[in-house]
């Protein structure tokens, strides 16, 4: 029996997938849809919300722009959560988060196994085809990682009654990494390859995609990086470095003061990875990028 979350926005989906989910899920379920087009709240106050109100062990949140195109994978789902060291399931993760800000995948580390994931994603702001999105590096159907990504996660009632989302962690992003680094703490988190969905749109990255990270960052800074012992130990250094740098860049990007991105590479010293090395060389980076891009957008005036 699983309960089934929606944070919906758009009504055609809502209909699509509701349909969807009631011919291949194959279990006892119910739909709890929340309509967030009237005074919208941030996703983690609805799926906080959707949570409490569900009557069933395992609950599924899932964004309505998705098709389910495995049959009877809700079945899959209470058999991954029947073991009680698993916390959360999705369908793509990392074995590693960053001190650098960033969402669940980091591109910055140069590691085959960095990532696990099977989903089939359609494109909704380019003009490309549909592609099936494809790894996993040992041919195992569930695989460990440390965060996931919120197209679709479930986990259990008792989980959620131990830790639930934040809800100062406003908007539609960074709860999936915040989520996935709480529950973390106290149990496994998973990718399996057992259930795949189409998603109908691909991740933007935009301001209030950053500010969300950031906010995540602040957070879990003390205890970042957080990654699996299949990482190799010579890449963190060399990872992170180039993290930050494309962070810098970002924040610049979007228009944020040195001050704040300063704010940024300070609080990251929480870290016990950070030492005085790396946050004055970034600190430097800082310095030099900040005054080229003013050295740049004058001589355009």
């Amino acid at each position: 029996m699983i309960s089934i979350i929606i944070c919906s926005v758009n009504q055609s989906y809502l209909d699509q997938v509701s349909q969807n989910i009631s011919q291949t899920v194959g279990i006892e379920f119910e739909l709890i849809a929340i309509d967030n087009t009237q005074n919208p709240r941030g996703i983690t106050s609805v799926y906080n919300e959707g949570a409490n109100r569900a009557k069933y062990p395992h609950l599924c949140f899932v964004h309505e722009d998705v098709i389910f195109e495995t049959m009877d994978w809700g079945k899959k789902v209470c058999e991954i959560l029947s073991d009680e060291s698993i916390g959360l399931v999705g369908v793509a993760g990392s074995i590693y988060k960053s001190l650098a800000p960033s969402g669940w995948y980091l591109y910055e580390l140069n590691y085959p196994a960095k990532a696990f994931q099977k989903i089939r994603q359609a494109y909704k702001f380019e003009d490309r085809p549909p592609m099936l999105v494809e790894a996993n590096h040992n041919d195992k159907k569930l695989n460990e990682v440390v965060c996931i990504d919120g197209v679709w996660f479930c986990t259990t009632k008792k989980v959620m009654e131990e830790m639930s989302f934040d809800e100062s962690i406003q908007g539609f992003h960074g709860y999936d990494v915040d989520f996935s680094l709480s529950v973390a703490q106290k149990y496994k988190v998973m990718v399996t390859y057992d259930v795949l969905l189409t998603h109908f749109s691909e991740g933007r990255f935009d301001r209030q995609w950053l500010d969300s990270t950031l906010k995540v960052q602040k957070k879990w800074n003390h205890c970042l990086p957080n990654y699996l012992p299949d990482v190799p130990e010579h890449l963190i250094y060399k990872t992170e470095k180039a993290a930050f740098k494309r962070s810098i860049k970002e924040m610049l990007k979007y228009g944020y003061g040195f001050r704040e991105i300063k704010a940024m590479l300070l609080n990251a010293r929480k870290s016990p990875f950070m030492s005085d090395s790396l946050f004055y060389k970034l600190y430097f980076y800082l310095i030099k990028t900040t005054l080229f891009s003013r050295f740049t957008y004058n001589k355009t005036q």
